[in-house]
């Protein structure tokens, strides 16, 4: 990870350790170099990025602050406003923007931000040109062969402009509607939509399909975001699902890349469950390329004897949907993605989409003629525990001899009969402790002795 962008992007809480500053000098720093590079290949227009943002207060201050940076430097922008990280992606690559933007912080708490960048192709942005943002917010950039002390500022008419681009939102929105095979009139869905960006997407692409659609936490109020709600807090949307008689509901986090589910007993459907019912689906329809699921460290055990039933292979990366992607990009996979409700269809998107994923699952519902609770039959989830734990020092943590023998000594005591994985949050000052075991009282014991070796050096914040 780089000095200020994570896994995910810069993310940080708005003003502390994310500034409207730091949002300036992003637009700054991108405005010009890519209007360098456009220069190097002979074009004298503008760099053209996309921007769209969630619906935290925040989004406003870092859109204000972005867009100020980029036509400072020449570069046009064009506003999405409230939308998703997916359309964002869709929109960059489809119209042929240099760049795009997402002001979110995906399933954090409010007072958090953060900005996404995503080049052409609809892929998360490249380590060589973080770094140089990194630099040239530290003071120090050196590119095109040159030392910058600062970089120039547009004048006259080649200062850039901002452009309203909510066309390209609806635009996206049309592409969901058009990847529904099947009509879902009669199928009463219900959504949960975080107070996030898919409050005013979801709904119109599930009505537009025929659904009876039933949608709570769709009133945002910049403060309310992921509060009690979302793919964080499932529980909200399981009850709701049994309580109104529902067939399926789906559940998104702030920016809509991610989606868990819930059946029609209100059982949760984690990504894992997904995965397996999409490439059991993918199999048997002949579509699964490489006969291989991509998965990360994190994926449950049962997802593994689940496909070695099935005869799918599986690759694991580490945790992030960057590094999911970036694996199916190389090896030619259709789907991969993460328990936390991350799913990529490498054929219809470049990252994950909540949204998408929600279709894909009624598809297979659809196909099937059976409820969601059938389509998972076959996978039996391994009781898991897992414990963020906000520490002041993660690196230290994770070297720590002590920390180290704890979880050693967890291991050995587990054998072949479970996992344990400890592993730095990519986006907080969080370590996340995770247990699988046979129940889920061997979990939590085991969790409970690391997370005390941790507490007992000192390292809780």
């Amino acid at each position: 990870m780089g000095r200020y962008f994570g896994t995910d992007g810069f993310r940080g809480e708005a003003n502390e350790t994310l500034t409207a500053d730091h949002a300036y000098k992003v637009g700054r720093f991108l405005g010009w170099y890519y209007g360098e590079l456009k220069k190097q290949i002979g074009s004298d227009k503008p760099a053209r990025f996309v921007i769209g943002k969630d619906t935290r207060r925040s989004s406003y201050m870092f859109e204000y602050t972005l867009v100020a940076g980029l036509t400072a430097s020449g570069a046009e922008a064009n506003m999405l406003h409230v939308t998703t990280t997916p359309s964002v992606a869709y929109i960059t690559k489809v119209d042929g923007f240099d760049c795009g933007i997402m002001i979110s912080a995906s399933h954090n708490p409010y007072y958090d931000n953060g900005i996404k960048l995503i080049n052409r192709d609809g892929e998360k942005i490249d380590d060589e040109t973080i770094g140089y943002i990194e630099d040239y917010i530290d003071g120090k950039l050196e590119v095109f062969g040159h030392k910058w002390d600062e970089i120039p500022f547009a004048k006259k008419d080649r200062i850039g402009k901002t452009i309203d681009y909510v066309s390209g939102r609806n635009r996206y929105i049309g592409y969901l509607i058009s990847l529904g095979m099947y009509s879902f009139r009669g199928i009463k869905v219900g959504l949960d939509c975080a107070n996030g960006s898919s409050w005013n997407i979801a709904k119109a692409v599930f009505d537009a399909l025929g659904a009876k659609t039933y949608v709570i936490n769709a009133d945002p109020d910049g403060l309310n975001i992921n509060e009690n709600a979302g793919s964080t807090h499932i529980e909200v949307l399981a009850k709701y699902v049994v309580d109104n008689g529902l067939d399926v509901g789906f559940a998104y986090d702030g920016d809509a890349d991610r989606c868990l589910c819930v059946d029609e007993k209100g059982n949760i459907v984690t990504g894992d469950h997904i995965l397996y019912i999409y490439a059991k689906y993918m199999k048997d329809r002949g579509k699964l390329l490489n006969n291989t699921v991509v998965t990360t460290v994190m994926s449950n055990f049962g997802l593994y004897k689940a496909f070695d039933e099935l005869g799918i292979n599986y690759a694991k990366t580490a945790v992030g949907d960057k590094y999911v992607y970036e694996y199916m990009m190389q090896n030619n996979n259709r789907i991969g993605g993460e328990q936390s409700g991350h799913i990529i269809f490498s054929k219809y998107a470049s990252t994950g989409d909540g949204i998408l994923t929600s279709l894909k699952m009624m598809e297979v519902m659809l196909a099937r003629k059976q409820p969601m609770s059938k389509l998972y039959e076959g996978f039996d989830f391994y009781p898991q525990v897992l414990e963020n734990v906000r520490v002041a020092n993660k690196s230290a943590v994770k070297n720590d001899a002590d920390v180290v023998a704890s979880v050693d000594n967890v291991e050995k005591q587990l054998g072949d009969s479970g996992r344990i994985l400890v592993r730095e949050s990519g986006t907080e000052p969080v370590i996340r402790v995770m247990v699988e075991a046979e129940t889920e009282e061997i979990c939590r014991n085991y969790v409970n002795k690391v997370i005390n070796t941790i507490k007992n050096k000192g390292y809780l914040i």
